[in-house]
């Protein structure tokens, strides 16, 4: 497990891994040559993130997933060609690393294929000493900021549930996201049909 320096993750040789385990299991955004289900030991998927830019604002924040400290999270690695890597490193820099919110580090993760192989994925890591850190929020917390959460790329909540979706698609749960959801959901039989909001891609 390593930090990495910045140049270091464009200039180096072979194909480039990409471990993603909220939005980019269901958005990439980036071209990749293989996409497998993945698993990655020493960090948890957690709706720790305060958002300020994408799913939220500072005066009203939602909240987006990170990696945090313990455990392990299942989610998708995406090879990437060689010949795309310093193209697709910059665009996930663009996007994960609006507000610098995120540590991005090489960590080991073990394919889901046949082979069974471990590979060295470039993943994004919450930086604890950032102010955007929310921690361990209680699900009432994680509830109420969802609902008020809404930014360039549209509602908090709608991340939520795609990304529920996307976890499903592969066969497993994630039983605090599935629970959130299970929430929001029961707003939404309660709410008002919603204004189409085009998301800022």
């Amino acid at each position: 497990m390593s930090e990495i320096t910045l140049p270091s993750v464009t200039s180096a040789k072979g194909d480039l891994w990409v471990f993603g385990y909220g939005s980019l299991m269901w958005r990439p955004g980036f071209a990749f040559e293989e996409r497998v289900p993945a698993r990655l030991v020493g960090e948890h998927r957690a709706l720790c993130v305060y958002s300020f830019v994408h799913r939220g604002t500072p005066e009203q924040p939602g909240l987006v997933l990170g990696l945090d400290r313990g455990g392990a999270c299942r989610g998708i690695a995406f090879r990437v060609a060689e010949k795309n890597r310093t193209e697709v490193v910059a665009y996930l820099r663009e996007r994960e690393q609006v507000t610098s919110v995120y540590r991005e580090v090489m960590r080991s993760v073990w394919l889901e294929n046949e082979a069974r192989e471990r590979v060295s994925a470039l993943a994004y890591v919450v930086d604890r000493g950032h102010v955007q850190y929310a921690g361990r929020l209680s699900l009432a917390d994680q509830h109420r900021h969802v609902l008020q959460g809404h930014g360039q790329s549209g509602a908090n909540r709608d991340y939520v549930t795609a990304t529920v979706k996307a976890i499903e698609a592969e066969g497993f749960r994630d039983t605090q996201l599935h629970q959130l959801a299970m929430m929001l959901h029961g707003d939404a039989q309660h709410a008002p049909p919603p204004v189409d909001d085009q998301e800022n891609r």
